[in-house]
């Protein structure tokens, strides 16, 4: 730390008690200064001779025939006064980053120029100033803070506007340039101290890291640290991310909690206008800062009830980078008064943001460009959506677990991402079979709806054997993965699914209810058997088959000469006989009479309806079609 010493004389001033400050000389005082509560009993004659204001004040003092003045408005109170008052005495003072501003503003308030005598403190200070503390990073920070108490004076003699420019141009020189001692609250590397085993007594040269000055800086006010980093943006040399990491660092300092999400204790209104003035100061590039930590500060702007301008500018800008976030980062708590357990609907309006760019994104690719262009962009962008989709389908699981979320917002947040092709729905089965453990007197008509939103050919082996023992699904939905399974272990096996396809087709129901692939049959009551859940033993069935199917899969794999067609017709005729011999299926099976519509949709748009004929037929062209979606 710099410092300076004035004067040459002992310091002879002594303390009575709290409030009385005597100089300790044979010479009697003749004037009584008053600042504050604190009296000065001093001589007129080296006061009046450096500070044209006591020269006023005592002339008004003689014409009213008394020998004290009051000062209660000097800034820097006693402390600054005496400063100055042991400089008029010619006594040594010590002036330090921490007291030099408060001495600069006195002597202004005394009008101690040079005009009323050369080398006056005025003028020593402002030297001291410049040649010593705006030339020095750590003292630069500490005069700073010390502005605080001392304002408007600091902002009209420029000491605030020094200080900052002098912090912003030292976080801006080359890291080359710069030496550890700087900064102040960096612990001493092993090398520096000795304690390094591999230290052989040759200090070597250790490399600066970009944001040394990072957490330096985190010991300003919010006001000061503001306009600091506002100038390190303004001269335009500083990179995006290190202005977010300074930004990550002074939140995670000042905000008790903000690591955890949750603000604890502070004063609501300062903690409030910290969190908006960190917004506030993102940098618009995109990736300057991390998603997770824009997503705590839309938590603490939740929790401490900010304003709207800032929320929607967060959630903007975490739709733009919705792709890197975890699923415990949206896991946002509900406002008070509302009986969902997480605010479900802030993190619609991400996603929704999140959608609207992809859909920019495309309607804005100049048609100008070429075609391998496009495509770049393309891949690019199905990566993000499908990051995204896996991302929704773990919010969704977890927030499954609330008994109070209504289907709607688990419907409406699910098929925002509907669109997003993904190879596996292993997720999105997770989440909705989660909602049905947790909800379960929803009606057949909701499981219907909420099992509509995944695609099980899309299912794992893994989850196609969890499903077809799952009591919670409807037995449609069973029987589909069981299957979509029959074909997989078929083709698996090297046979053709046509003669598979075409002989379980008929034993399924059929599809006629637009892009979602709901049901119906001839009867009302084989309609609600389809859609019952499935007892124990028909589920213990319907497993043993499956797995019977699958050994068989891999026995004719073994045996080259098998002919391929008549796998396909046993393994197609052990799925019809299981389904003729559920009294489930009876009505079904034998309503004659009845007419059914079928539908052609596309599995791909339809995750939820079976296979037809020509989905199942297919050429290899129209394979690959359904293999990309």
């Amino acid at each position: 730390m710099k410092f300076m010493k004035l004067g040459s004389k002992p310091d002879s001033f002594q303390t009575e008690g709290n409030n009385v400050r005597y100089v300790a000389t044979e010479l009697a005082t003749d004037i009584i200064v008053n600042v504050g509560d604190v009296k000065f009993y001093l001589h007129k004659f080296p006061l009046l001779s450096k500070s044209a204001r006591l020269q006023k004040l005592v002339s008004t003092t003689n014409e009213d025939n008394t020998d004290e003045i009051h000062i209660p408005d000097i800034p820097g109170g006693p402390v600054a006064f005496e400063v100055c008052a042991k400089f008029c005495y010619g006594m040594t003072v010590t002036l330090n980053a921490y007291n030099v501003v408060a001495g600069r503003c006195a002597a202004e308030y005394l009008e101690m120029y040079e005009t009323i005598e050369k080398g006056n403190l005025i003028y020593k200070i402002d030297v001291f100033l410049t040649s010593s503390i705006f030339r020095s990073w750590k003292d630069s920070i500490i005069a700073l803070q010390t502005t605080k108490s001392l304002l408007p004076w600091c902002e009209e003699l420029k000491v605030v506007s020094h200080c900052i420019d002098s912090i912003a141009s030292k976080a801006l020189i080359d890291t080359s340039k710069v030496e550890w001692s700087y900064t102040y609250n960096r612990k001493k590397l092993p090398s520096e101290n000795g304690t390094d085993p591999h230290w052989n007594g040759i200090r070597k040269l250790q490399t600066v890291p970009k944001d040394w000055w990072v957490e330096d800086l985190c010991e300003l006010e919010i006001d000061f640290y503001k306009r600091v980093i506002v100038t390190i943006k303004t001269k335009g040399k500083m990179s995006s991310d290190i202005i977010g990491e300074a930004l990550k660092a002074y939140a995670l300092r000042r905000l008790p909690g903000f690591s955890k999400g949750v603000i604890q204790g502070g004063d609501l209104i300062k903690n409030r206008s910290l969190v908006e003035t960190i917004v506030w100061l993102l940098p618009t590039e995109k990736g300057s800062v991390s998603c997770s930590f824009m997503l705590k500060l839309l938590r603490a702007l939740i929790s401490l009830d900010s304003g709207e301008m800032g929320r929607r500018e967060l959630v903007r800008r975490i739709g733009q980078q919705l792709e890197e976030a975890l699923v415990p980062d949206l896991l946002i708590w509900a406002p008070s008064g509302e009986t969902t357990v997480y605010d479900v609907g802030i993190i619609q309006n991400i996603v929704a943001e999140f959608v609207m760019q992809e859909r920019s994104a495309c309607t804005e690719l100049p048609l100008a460009e070429g075609l391998q262009d496009i495509r770049s962009v393309g891949s690019v962008s199905e990566t993000s959506k499908l990051a995204v989709a896996k991302l929704v389908d773990g919010y969704l699981a977890e927030i499954s677990r609330d008994p109070n979320l209504p289907l709607s917002k688990f419907m409406d947040l699910a098929e925002m991402v509907s669109g997003f092709s993904r190879p596996s729905h292993d997720g999105l089965y997770r989440a909705i079979d989660m909602y049905l453990k947790e909800h379960p007197t929803i009606s057949k008509s909701d499981r219907k709806k909420i099992c509509r939103l995944m695609d099980c050919k899309k299912l794992s082996v893994d989850a196609c054997m969890h499903a077809v023992q799952n009591e919670r699904l409807p037995l449609r939905v069973v029987v589909q993965v069981l299957f979509f399974e029959q074909v997989r272990a078929a083709t698996s096996a090297g046979g053709s699914t046509s003669e598979l396809s075409g002989s379980v087709r008929t034993s399924l129901p059929q599809e006629n209810d637009g892009s979602h692939g709901s049901s119906r049959s001839a009867t009302t009551n084989t309609e609600e058997d389809w859609d019952a859940v499935p007892t124990a033993e028909e589920l213990k069935a319907l497993k043993g088959e499956l797995a019977s199917l699958r050994l068989g899969g891999r026995g004719s794999a073994r045996n080259g000469n098998d002919d391929k067609s008549t796998i396909d017709k046993a393994a197609a005729s052990k799925v019809k006989g299981l389904l003729m011999s559920k009294k489930i299926f009876t009505k079904l099976l034998s309503s004659k009479g009845g007419q059914s519509e079928n539908s052609s949709s596309d599995t791909s748009d339809s995750p939820n309806s079976t296979n037809n004929m020509e989905d199942t037929k297919s050429t290899p062209s129209r394979n690959r079609r359904h293999s990309v979606s």
